[in-house]
């Protein structure tokens, strides 16, 4: 029988007591051994089996971490991915992908998706923590900003972690945001791939190129403008005024 959900409450003095981190997958010995792990570090556990049963556990709780399988047996990780970005409760959730493929297309659809991060099965424990904290410690920076950045054309609310267009509403990934966020802060200048990967992904492993196009794509979209410059063979910076 599918989890609909477990909620663990670790009484600890640690920064990590206040994060709840909702995980989902079909195996009930994966969601054991990951409740396990994450509820060592302190963080508070939620589990389901399913892509349904999380999109009701999410509405309710509001994890700050969603870590997904990719493969699920009522809808996939992805489809699960794509309806978590459009709960209001869940659009600023940090979305970590399992996967057992090693396929680019699957990490870069997960990307797509709007995930934030993947792990590859089978999960090294230290590889998964490892992960999390860098995830979290990215939203941590973010949160201790305050303030507004103003260009010809957004402001960038940095309480809120949305972009405002002729008074819309963006939302963005904590990935896209991030990103938005160091290029917009630093106009005319150029940040290399190796910097963007050291600045937004600091030490996690990823596949640098595809990754960063993908969001440098999914901006782009998102924003309708072209306001981030390619530099061929070198990166990219926000022309500013």
């Amino acid at each position: 029988m599918p989890y609909r959900y477990f909620h663990v409450i670790m009484i600890s003095t640690r920064e990590n007591k206040d994060i709840i981190i909702l995980l989902v997958d079909d195996d009930a010995e994966i969601l054991d051994f990951m409740g396990f792990t994450l509820g060592g570090e302190g963080f508070q556990i939620l589990k389901a089996g399913s892509g349904k049963i999380a999109l009701t556990i999410a509405k309710e709780y509001k994890p700050h971490l969603i870590i997904l399988d990719i493969m699920l047996p009522d809808f996939d990780g992805i489809e699960a991915c794509n309806q978590l970005r459009q709960i209001p409760e869940t659009q600023n959730s940090l979305i970590l992908f399992l996967t057992a493929r090693g396929e680019d297309y699957s990490q870069i659809a997960g990307f797509e998706a709007g995930a934030d991060d993947y792990v590859k099965k089978p999960i090294n424990p230290k590889v998964l923590i490892s992960r999390i904290h860098a995830l979290l410690r990215r939203f941590r920076s973010i949160t201790e900003l305050s303030g507004k950045i103003r260009t010809r054309e957004f402001v960038v609310d940095l309480d809120r972690y949305i972009v405002v267009k002729n008074g819309k509403e963006i939302t963005f990934t904590y990935k896209e945001f991030e990103l938005m966020q160091l290029l917009v802060s630093h106009p005319n200048i150029v940040f290399t791939r190796a910097d963007i990967l050291s600045r937004v992904w600091r030490d996690t492993r990823v596949e640098g190129d595809r990754t960063i196009n993908v969001h440098i794509h999914r901006i782009r979209k998102k924003t309708g403008t072209d306001w981030i410059k390619t530099i061929k063979n070198v990166g990219y910076k926000y022309e500013g005024e």
